[in-house]
């Protein structure tokens, strides 16, 4: 059995979340043409709907003809909700993307303040988000948000 690696980068979003970095839409083409020649096998493009850069770089992204996968980032549906009404989960699949990564809560203590419900309800959650985009074609990463930090003292 052969194994292989994914190289996954979050540059665009992920890595402008420091102090004083903004990326145009142009800078964010400009680097996703960059990742690409890199042979990076994904590249998380930012929050769909989320800002007006945002919205551009995922109408413009479709035309470059990237061998990479440009995945949306999401949450997963919101607690008593429906996946199919789910706002973010919808601009996910309006933006035209092959993949998307979802967050979701995997420590206790998260679910319980951050979310304030119940662990059952949590796995409903990132069950119900993943299905109805994997129903609708999409490739779906699961980013189980601080999952390593539940071990640490």
């Amino acid at each position: 059995m052969s194994k292989s690696i994914s190289i996954f980068d979050t540059t665009l979003r992920d890595g402008t979340q420091g102090e004083g970095i903004s990326l145009s839409a142009d800078d964010k083409i400009k680097i996703a043409k960059k990742l690409d020649a890199l042979g990076v096998h994904y590249i998380e493009g930012g929050i769909p709907g989320s800002n007006s850069k945002d919205i551009e770089f995922f109408k413009r992204v479709q035309d470059l003809g990237l061998t990479s996968k440009v995945t949306a980032f999401g949450s997963t549906r919101r607690k008593d909700s429906i996946a199919d009404q789910d706002a973010n989960l919808r601009r996910i699949l309006e933006s035209g993307v092959q993949a998307a990564t979802l967050v979701g809560k995997s420590w206790d203590f998260h679910v319980h303040t951050a979310l304030q419900t119940t662990l059952e309800e949590n796995l409903a959650m990132i069950f119900d988000s993943v299905a109805f985009l994997k129903r609708q074609g999409l490739e779906v990463i699961f980013d189980a948000e601080h999952f390593f930090r539940r071990f640490q003292k």
